[in-house]
């Protein structure tokens, strides 16, 4: 381990400013596993492991060995270093390179892994697990799109500032809209769809809680 890593790829960056990843970090200061790591922030091993896998890609955390228990291969991880700075070349790129990164395919494939992995945290014992999944088909002609990308923006900056405080219950938003794959004889059009960690979407566009 070092005793520090000098981050100078925006990548490394985005990667680390997460407050769940610095706890994370802070448990890796000691090789562990993420079965350990997770008993210890009170979380579950698959939400640990999603931070670890993407602080892995990032170089900011090594596999340093491997265990089996009950026939299954568990990886022990330590932090790269035991401080790390950023570059100063990086400060106000981050979130331009972010706002730009929510438009890419590889944006919405992370986001989906994570809303997988915050459902899979879920107690699905709980009496009750108020939730929602939206899904629908829309039509968008080129020359309309950035005004609907603009719209939608607009629609879900709303809904944030009017319901972004502090009080009540805590839920979690994740919208998606990409492509709709092309069928024999026709063109891709756009799709939407947003949901809640919860009920499944329904093609229909219609409302489950």
């Amino acid at each position: 381990m070092r005793d520090v890593l000098y981050l100078e790829e925006i990548e490394q960056a985005e990667a680390l400013l997460k407050p769940q990843r610095v706890e994370v970090l802070r448990q890796l200061a000691e090789p562990r596993t993420c079965s350990e790591v997770a008993e210890r922030l009170g979380q579950t091993p698959q939400r640990v492991y999603y931070h670890v896998k993407r602080l892995v890609e990032a170089g900011l955390v090594d596999q340093v060995s491997e265990r089996r228990v009950r026939g299954i291969h568990e990886g022990i991880y330590q932090a790269g270093a035991r401080s790390y700075w950023l570059s100063p070349r990086l400060v106000g790129r981050i979130g331009l390179r972010r706002a730009r990164d929510e438009l890419s395919l590889g944006y919405l494939l992370d986001l989906m892994e994570e809303v997988q992995a915050d459902i899979a945290a879920l107690d699905r014992a709980a009496p009750e697990l108020p939730s929602i999944g939206l899904s629908g088909e829309i039509h968008v002609r080129p020359e309309d799109r950035q005004e609907f990308l603009s719209e939608l923006q607009g629609a879900l900056r709303s809904l944030f500032s009017k319901y972004g405080g502090a009080e009540g219950d805590g839920f979690k938003l994740a919208v998606a809209c990409y492509p709709k794959a092309a069928e024999s004889g026709t063109t891709a059009s756009g799709a939407g769809a947003a949901r809640e960690p919860g009920d499944s979407s329904d093609p229909r566009g219609e409302e489950h809680d």
